[in-house]
């Protein structure tokens, strides 16, 4: 937690989340806090019930018991539904990016503020969707259209569209999800870059290990639907959980079978040979 004053800010706290259908439980006693400024990166094998979690904090979806307090405006009860001043300052990046085939770059950014706050001047929602296109590095496709655009650029197109209402907590699905390595990172560069700049938390839903060791404040990893570490980066790398272990080896253990696979062709070529 990040400490201002002598209280602690905390812009979400899940308590005793349990969520599923019928007799089958996917989350089962969820609870963990987040802090002004913190990222919170939500982690586990697959199945654990990530996007879920997600999904359940969203109010996409129906729990049995629990409650979210968001900007510590008090408990939301399961299924109670979200206030729409708490929603508006709570911006998403979909896993696909979410934006809309028909509409240009801008057209999209500009739509939550369109829905949202009917009443803006056009000049003044123009001069909001270019402050949020340039904080991406988007301003210059501002006519294009999703199509036009790679997949890191609609990655950071809908990012600007998260955005645009100056949420103080973002959610993020799996936001590196299907892009290359150096676009990877330059995403991972660019959250980081905006949570400084705007002074937001950010939760993501992820399993991409270089984003969790670069942007990662503090861990949740989620496990059969029960929460495994609730902890710091450090602490969660260095932990002896059978579980943890495997999954932070994972990369050592990709580089290792890629070198034996190596060693092991050049040999036969060799023998091959005439």
């Amino acid at each position: 937690m990040i400490n201002t004053g002598n209280h602690v800010d905390t812009v979400l706290e899940v308590k005793n989340l349990k969520a599923g259908f019928g007799d089958h439980i996917i989350l089962d006693q969820i609870s963990f806090a987040v802090a002004t400024r913190e990222i919170r990166v939500i982690l586990g094998s697959s199945g654990g019930g990530k996007s879920t979690l997600l999904n359940a904090i969203l109010g996409l979806m129906r729990v049995k018991e629990g409650s979210v307090s968001f900007f510590g405006e008090g408990e939301k009860k399961a299924n109670a539904p979200i206030p729409q001043t708490v929603r508006e300052r709570c911006g998403v990046l979909f896993q696909n990016g979410a934006l809309l085939s028909s509409m240009t770059l801008a057209d999209n950014v500009a739509l939550p503020l369109r829905t949202h706050r009917p009443e803006l001047p056009l000049v003044v929602v123009e001069e909001m969707v270019a402050q949020k296109l340039e904080s991406v590095s988007m301003l210059d496709a501002w006519h294009k259209y999703p199509a036009e655009l790679s997949g890191g650029m609609r990655k950071r197109a809908a990012l600007a569209r998260a955005l645009i209402m100056d949420p103080g907590l973002l959610f993020c699905d799996e936001p590196t999800s299907g892009l290359d390595p150096v676009t990877s990172r330059a995403l991972d560069e660019l959250l980081l870059k905006l949570r400084d700049q705007f002074g937001i938390a950010v939760v993501v839903v992820t399993h991409e290990l270089d984003s969790i060791k670069t942007i990662a404040d503090k861990l949740l990893f989620l496990s059969a639907g029960k929460v495994l570490f609730d902890g710091d980066l450090p602490q969660g790398i260095a932990s002896k959980e059978p579980e943890l272990v495997r999954f932070f080896d994972r990369q050592a253990m990709v580089e290792e079978t890629q070198r034996t696979r190596i060693q092991f062709r050049v040999p036969l070529k060799i023998g091959l040979r005439p």
